[in-house]
């Protein structure tokens, strides 16, 4: 593609609203543009990265068996409510009326729309086992899209659907569909963990994200340094440990005045005692019972582990007016002794003593606090975050290091969550009706392109793995006025296009300074430069992105060698991923 030709408004300062190096860099770099909030349209080299990124899932999922399908965006709602989830999903999902006042929704995963479309056609044991997979654009109306591509409201994806006549044959799936997942990412060029996640708003028994590594990733994780474990943090298993906190205790707690004191830390730092002493109690709602969970002052809630505790399917923090209502203390004064409602304890804190918690009133807290004489626990259990230097649940000799990860897929085991509710069921060998047995699997193509790019920049623009650039060679003439450089710029584009090279050539009457920042931000693998002053000598420049210097090289023989080095690269990456 001629760059004189070609639609690439390459623009010079980024977005007001961009924040990380993926939007700012696709937006510069001429490879998508905001039509509305977490809604972008993509133009030309967006969208030969999203095709690429289609083309290596689309080879790895038909090798592990699945076969490609499309289905409607549309889905009707009395699928959702066969389902169950119509109530449950929450105000994420996009619903509205044909003009008939027929409700629908616009899809944001399919399962209901995949188990519709086999159980008409699928009877017999002999039909099974299935795996089904789609790209489409999905819709999830998300309360603050925000970085971009990392969490828009539309987007592009892939999602598969297994069905199995037994567990063994959906888990042998969901392990064929694991190694396929692997294989993706690895062609890609990303570095990712796998990683243990909770099912969410899908559902199912058992899930694993794909979380590629970076700084500027969504998600907390952490992973073994001795074993192959890792989970988000919201999942990770912390290992039992022996009460640390062990203080003075008086005969009763005393109230002490902590005048304008509101957060943790502001509160140990006015008494004197570490943030480990306190213990912070929050109040939330679980299923509509207003519940109170402790944890050490210095740890977080995983709230997943709090539903799980609880047996709740919806847990959310309390509202002011909630908290008002159910324990009669303003919001942020709220401590454990004497509440009217359960309280849950983190399993860390059993056995504490003389430690410090809210007072149940304005700027006053209690010292010399005993846990297990002066709260009433209903429930203890391991309530908080896993943390870096966490001993690890599964080993017990490692500890956990924390990552930062953007989730580029995720795998789930649902078993007959949907199949024996939406009657999608089989003949067995005996003759007995049974549900089918399924996983769901999705990957984030947007997702991937914008993870590619936050661990792949630099200060200047992206630097793309060679699987998924738009281009493989940017082919820049410094000075395509000159007959001789215009003459070897043309003939260098037409032999690697001949040997199947994708150039991007830079033919504009442009400053050369403008020309080299354009390939620098939209970040091709590798650039050749044609210039007056190396052809003189029968040579070209070839750099490599991001190596700071270039090469010369002669012409004679350039396009072979070029050509021959990318096929290198694409190799190793493919290499790469057949690693177990």
């Amino acid at each position: 593609m001629r760059f004189s030709r070609a639609f690439i408004p390459t623009l010079k300062e980024a977005p007001s609203d961009a924040q990380v190096a993926s939007h700012v860099f696709l937006v510069r770099g001429g490879y998508m543009r905001r039509l509305a909030a977490g809604i972008y349209s993509f133009l030309p080299l967006g969208w030969r990265v999203l095709k690429k990124i289609e083309q290596i899932v689309r080879e790895e999922m038909d090798r592990a068996g699945a076969q490609e399908v499309l289905m409607p965006a549309a889905i009707p709602a009395e699928l959702w409510q066969e389902s169950g989830r119509w109530d449950a999903y929450g105000p994420e999902l996009l619903r509205f009326q044909d003009r008939k006042g027929a409700d629908f929704v616009i899809g944001p995963t399919h399962e209901e729309a995949i188990v519709e479309m086999v159980r008409r056609d699928t009877a017999s044991y002999r039909d099974l086992p299935l795996n089904l997979y789609q790209i489409q654009s999905k819709f999830r109306d998300e309360m603050r899209p925000r970085a971009g591509l990392l969490r828009g409201r539309e987007f592009v994806m892939k999602d598969a659907y297994s069905f199995d006549r037994n567990d063994a044959g959906a888990l042998a799936q969901y392990d064929a569909m694991y190694r396929a997942y692997q294989r993706i990412f690895r062609r890609c060029g990303l570095d990712f963990r796998a990683v243990e996640a909770d099912t969410g708003a899908i559902g199912g028994s058992r899930s694993h994200e794909f979380q590629v590594l970076a700084d500027t990733g969504e998600d907390a994780l952490v992973a073994c340094d001795t074993c192959d474990y890792a989970a988000n943090v919201e999942q990770a298993e912390v290992a039992a440990a022996q009460a640390e906190i062990a203080g003075a205790v008086a005969a009763a707690p005393a109230r002490v005045a902590t005048p304008g004191q509101k957060t943790i830390d502001e509160v140990a730092g006015f008494l004197g005692v570490p943030a480990s002493r306190l213990v912070k109690t929050l109040v939330y709602v679980a299923d509509g019972r207003v519940v109170a969970a402790l944890v050490r002052g210095d740890r977080g809630v995983n709230e997943i582990a709090l539903r799980k505790a609880l047996g709740a399917t919806e847990l959310h923090l309390a509202r002011d007016v909630e908290v008002r209502e159910a324990c009669g203390v303003e919001p942020g004064f709220v401590g454990p002794i004497g509440l009217r409602i359960p309280v849950v304890a983190d399993a860390e804190l059993r056995g504490a003593t003389g430690v410090v918690v809210g007072a149940n009133e304005r700027d006053a807290h209690l010292t010399g606090v005993d846990l297990g004489r002066d709260v009433a626990v209903a429930q203890w259990a391991p309530l908080r975050l896993a943390e870096a230097g966490d001993r690890c649940a599964r080993c017990a000799g490692g500890h956990y290091r924390a990552f930062r990860g953007i989730e580029v897929g995720h795998v789930f085991f649902l078993g007959t969550k949907y199949s024996a509710p939406m009657k999608c069921t089989f003949l067995d060998e005996d003759g007995q009706t049974r549900p089918a047995v399924m996983g769901c699997y999705g990957i984030g193509i947007t997702r991937i392109a914008a993870a590619a790019i936050e661990q792949h920049h630099d200060d200047h623009g992206i630097v793309w793995p060679m699987s998924i650039a738009p281009y493989q060679v940017a082919l820049v003439s410094l000075q395509p006025g000159d007959a001789a450089v215009r003459a070897a710029a043309d003939a260098l584009y037409q032999e690697l296009t001949a040997l199947g090279v994708e150039v991007l050539y830079d033919d504009r009457d442009e400053r050369v300074g403008a020309k080299l920042k354009d390939a620098d931000l939209i970040g091709v693998p590798l650039r050749v430069a044609v210039g007056a002053r190396s052809l003189k000598d029968g040579k070209i420049e070839l750099k490599a992105r991001p190596e700071a210097g270039a090469s010369l090289v002669p012409v004679e023989g350039a396009a072979a060698g070029i050509a021959a080095r990318i096929q290198h690269e694409l190799a190793r990456l493919a290499a790469a991923a057949e690693v177990a």
